[in-house]
Parts: structure tokens; sequence; C-alpha cells
């Protein structure tokens, strides 16, 4: 079977979770970390996902970055294009949602590029072009306070048009509610307007079928993880895609010891540390002391002495005014990496120790963790909590079972629950 969908995903964990809607819709699924440089073997799949550290890299790192994975999807055969981004539309007045998906735009020759991060099943929703969460605007969010990229602004076309000298358009909900044949139109009538991008509004799954639908001849599509729900069909009504059940997500088992790494701040992520805590051992790294040089061996002693009892957690998470303590003393940049690097020698270190199972939590943590393990590509299996499933690794190196988690994402006891999922 040809591959079908080629997608490009701006962090780690955003390629998780838009595998894990394909794979829940019936397509089997890869994940790739990075543009493979050699040979890797991806099997039989019907979607190949290629993951990037590129939200919050320079513009133009981040535009070179998505063009070298959009050529190896389309020499790989892939019939359409998705740039998947996070369904809070992160990004700042320089970008990178309006550079990338620009440049990949020209590259494809799209007329017109949809954008929309809606996911209902998280409670984000685009209503007139301002994205919510849950019955709050977006500036009204603990996202207004994001270390890397607050998003103050809600009107998703005020934001995309500081990003893009291009015009920016709105199919409102009233369009939507009517069905594909009516999206499609309403996208005919903006291109003609000299829209180049459009956002799209989105208060239910339906909406994302109709969406999904409305672009099946669109060679771009860009958006969070929940506008990809409508692709799948589009491919089995063209009868390129067999119905799939539970074999979609089959994975091999990995037994072995397991860790949690969790350096994302988020309100999710901070309450599932807490939840952790009430029932297995945890400790927190100091960016402070870390900077210094003091603490990380430590760590790793600490967990190796924990981990023949069950799972132990490993956190840099902090409430919103110590992460500003840290940034003030350390700058921002400089605290980011001092935890990502961390986390990194955390988790090379404890697999080689004999983990084998790991659930890392927040996106940049994640790409930390992934790149220093050097995993080339992840087979993706069940759904643990929306947008967040089970994967296996592929590739060179031993194999582990991994659950890479948005900071937003999974229920207060996610942490624990994982681990009951995983293969």
């Amino acid at each position: 079977m040809p591959l079908l969908l080629g997608a490009i995903a701006d962090d780690f964990t955003g390629a998780t979770d838009l595998c894990n809607m394909l794979v829940r819709h019936g397509m089997r699924t890869v994940q790739l970390i990075g543009v493979p440089r050699g040979t890797l073997e991806v099997g039989e799949v019907d979607a190949v996902t290629i993951a990037l550290k590129s939200r919050t890299a320079p513009v133009k790192e981040a535009v070179a970055d998505s063009l070298e994975a959009l050529d190896w999807l389309r020499r790989a055969g892939a019939r359409q294009i998705f740039f998947k981004y996070c369904s809070t539309f992160d990004s700042t007045s320089e970008g990178n949602i309006g550079p990338v998906g620009d440049a990949l735009a020209d590259r494809l020759d799209a007329p017109i590029a949809v954008a929309c991060p809606a996911f209902p099943e998280t409670g984000r929703t685009i209503y007139m072009g301002h994205l919510f969460v849950g019955d709050r605007l977006l500036s009204e969010t603990h996202m207004a306070h994001h270390p890397l990229t607050p998003m103050t602004d809600p009107d998703l076309v005020r934001v995309l048009g500081r990003q893009t000298p291009r015009k920016v358009g709105l199919v409102a909900w009233p369009t939507v509610r009517r069905g594909a044949s009516f999206i499609r139109d309403r996208l005919t009538e903006r291109r003609h307007e000299g829209c180049r991008w459009a956002i799209v509004d989105c208060l239910e799954d339906e909406d994302l079928l109709a969406i999904g639908e409305a672009v099946a001849d669109h060679p771009l599509v860009t958006g969070g993880s929940g506008v990809a729900m409508g692709l799948p069909a589009n491919f089995r009504r063209a009868g390129l895609l067999p119905e799939r059940g539970a074999e979609a997500a089959a994975l091999p088992s990995v037994p072995g010891p397991a860790v949690v790494l969790a350096g994302s701040c988020s309100a999710a992520t901070l309450a599932q540390i807490e939840a952790f805590r009430e029932h297995r051992p945890a400790r927190r790294l100091d960016p402070l002391a870390l900077a210094r040089g003091a603490e990380l061996h430590e760590v790793v002693a600490w967990a190796r002495e924990h981990l023949p009892s069950g799972p132990v957690l490993v956190y840099a998470s902090a409430p919103p005014e110590e992460v500003r303590r840290v940034q003030a003393e350390l700058g921002r940049e400089r605290a980011g990496a001092v935890v990502e690097e961390a986390m990194a020698v955390i988790a090379r270190e404890l697999v080689t120790a004999g983990v084998r199972r790991l659930v890392v939590a927040g996106g940049e943590t994640s790409g930390a963790v992934v790149k220093a393990l050097g995993i080339e590509g992840l087979a993706i299996g069940p759904q643990i909590d929306p947008g967040v499933p089970a994967t296996v690794t592929i590739g060179r190196g031993p194999r582990l079972a991994l659950a890479l988690k948005s900071g937003n994402f999974g229920r207060r006891d996610f942490f624990l629950r994982a681990f009951e999922v995983m293969p």
C-alpha cells in the first residue's frame, strides 16, 4: 500500500498527538524523529509523521528543516501533506507557523491553506476566529504566561496575520456547521479574495469531519491533530485505505523498569506530578543547582536505587512564579536548556541501567530525551488519553516503550495509568 499522508510536526509530543488521531481512525502510522539520514525500515504504513523540534527554533532553521522533511515525504510518495502545530497555536509574532506554512505552500503550489488548531475533545474550540480553551479565551488561560510562546491574543486571524505577509481570511462557524460543500465553496471565495490562509472555526467533532472532507484535494493542510480526524475517510472514499480496527494500533510487548520524566510547567502536568507523588517516589530537579554543575549524578543514583520497586518520577516542573524566578537568574533560554540537558543525561543513564518504559511530559523535554537516546522512529499504538498514544521504538538500539505527552494533555492520574496501557 503506498504512503497516503505525510505529516510534519513542529515538536515531538505534537507528532505523537497527530499519530494517535490517525491510528484511532484506522491508519497504520509511524513517527520518525527528524528526517532519516540513512536507511530506516518503517514497514507497511499508511501515514508517516516526521517530528521536528522547530516550534521555537529560529525562523530560517524551522523553515529549512520543514522543507527537508517535506522533500523526504514526497520522495516516499505521500499524496497529501499535513503541517501539525499545537492546539493552542503556540507561536510568537515572528513565527513559526506562518513562515513554515508559507514555505510549504510555495513548494507544493498550494493556492490556499486552512489553519485549524481546534481539538474539541480536549476543550480547544474556535469561534469567529477566536481560540478557546474550555470556556475561556486562550489569552485568559495559563498559555498567556507560557515561558517560550506566551499567547496573549486569542484572535487567530490577527495572530497569523502578524507572522505572514499573505492575506488571512476566516471561514466562520455558520458556514462550517452547514457541511463540507459549504466550507469548500467559502474557501474558494476566500482564495478569489486573495487569501492564502483561512482560519476555520470548529466547535465539535462533526465540524472536524466536515473540514477534513472539504480539504480532500488540498495539497497542504495545517492544524492541530483534531482536523486530521477527517482525513482518513477521504482516502477510504477514494478506495485507497481499507477499513481497519484494533490491528492499526498493535504493538509488541516491552517489559522492564519504568520512569517518568517531566519538564513541562503546565497546570495539567503539575497536577499529574502531585497525583504521582501520593503513591510513588519523586524527586525534583533544581535548575539553579544544575546550572552550577551540581545534583545531576545524585538524581541518577537516587532513581536507580528506587527503580526495582516500580516507576519513579524525576521532574523540573514548577509553578509560574518559580519559573520566572529561575529565568530572571539564568535567562529564559539558559533556564530551558539546563533542564533539557539534564533530562537528556538522566534518560540516557537510566536506559543504560536497564529502564525500558518511559513517560515524558513536555514537548521540549520529549525532544531532548528522544535525541539523547538516539531514537529513530516510533510505532504508534493505543490511546492512553486524548492526544497521547502508547508507542514502541523502531530502528537501532534497545526496544523501548514510550509515552510522549504534551504538557497540557492527560488526566490527573496519567503518570500512573500510562504504564497500564503501554505494552
